[in-house]
């Protein structure tokens, strides 16, 4: 099969043998690869795979079943599917563990499809597993503009909450908006915590892959009991802290990934998603904010969007 080879920090089209289809999995042929940040950073070097991933880049998928392990149900041969994966994606087959896959409708499209594994779930994690984000709390998403952005400003405002959002331009506040978002705040022009004060609000739940300099600000308006959820670190690894204030909001501070969790945490993840928002995808009450789509052999390009910080949600790679 062919797939994307990464050596020397550059992505180049390349061949290899088709995965062998463990018990537990099935080969789906991939038409459409969503692409996220922790590509270019194993692409650089940065993030390599964890063991027994696969090597091969990418973390999610859409595609049809061509072929099932010996444990699985035979429902799922040629069946539209679109998925997280254990790297591999960049390919034309990648192998997939038969509980983390989900039913792909009709009447949303391969590239829709690939666009929603990773952000929906890793929002999904960060504001309802470990935020327990409710009706009529806040939410603060920083990059509100970003794949995982957009669908944490979706789901919170299905369940009734007032979402805040900071993104780096008017353009990517006015996609934020436009998504649902009741607040949005250029960082550039205005200083969220000021921004917060004057307008009387404190967030429940913080869903921030900044970090660095951003943890005292957000404690600085995160309401009694908030939950901050540090997905990356894109201001920096090292901050100093004010725990007089963490412990006088009793804040809970949590740091999270998706790609080197358990597969019994992935497909527990996937199923308590599937329960609470799935026939809202189906529905297509939810935009799948699909940036730009991008033929696979151009895989650099894509990787050029993502690291100027241009595209306001996915970028997908079509294999066809």
């Amino acid at each position: 099969m062919k797939y994307i080879s990464h050596e020397d920090n550059t992505l180049v089209m390349n061949e290899t043998a088709l995965p062998q289809v463990k018990d537990n999995e099935v080969l789906v042929k991939v038409a459409a690869i969503g692409v996220n940040r922790a590509d270019c950073m194993q692409r650089q070097g940065k993030y390599p795979a964890p063991k027994g991933d696969s090597p091969i880049l990418g973390l999610e998928c859409a595609g049809e079943v061509v072929e099932i392990g010996v444990d699985v149900d035979k429902a799922w041969l040629n069946k539209r599917v679109f998925t997280l994966c254990a790297g591999g994606a960049y390919s034309e087959y990648v192998a997939v563990d038969a509980l983390q896959l989900m039913p792909l409708p009709d009447n949303i499209s391969m590239v829709e499809g690939a666009a929603i594994s990773e952000v929906y779930l890793t929002a999904y994690g960060a504001l309802f597993g470990l935020g327990k984000l409710a009706q009529g709390e806040t939410a603060l998403i920083h990059a509100g503009a970003s794949g995982v952005g957009g669908a944490a400003i979706q789901m919170a405002k299905s369940v009734g909450a007032n979402v805040v959002i900071t993104a780096g331009s008017d353009e990517k506040c006015a996609h934020a908006k436009a998504l649902g978002a009741d607040h949005t705040i250029n960082y550039r022009t205005t200083d969220f915590v000021d921004y917060m004060q004057k307008n009387k609000l404190s967030a429940n739940v913080i869903v921030d892959p900044v970090a660095g300099r951003y943890l005292n600000k957000n404690a600085a308006i995160a309401a009694m009991d908030c939950q901050i959820i540090m997905l990356a670190f894109l201001d920096g690894r090292y901050s100093e802290v004010d725990f007089a204030l963490l412990l006088a909001k009793r804040i809970s501070f949590h740091a999270s990934t998706l790609r080197n969790r358990s597969i019994e945490y992935k497909r527990k993840l996937r199923n308590d998603f599937m329960k609470r928002f799935y026939q809202q995808l189906v529905d297509k009450v939810f935009d799948f904010n699909v940036y730009k789509t991008v033929a696979w052999q151009q895989a650099s390009q894509a990787h050029d969007i993502l690291e100027a910080n241009e595209n306001a949600g996915k970028v997908v790679l079509v294999t066809s």
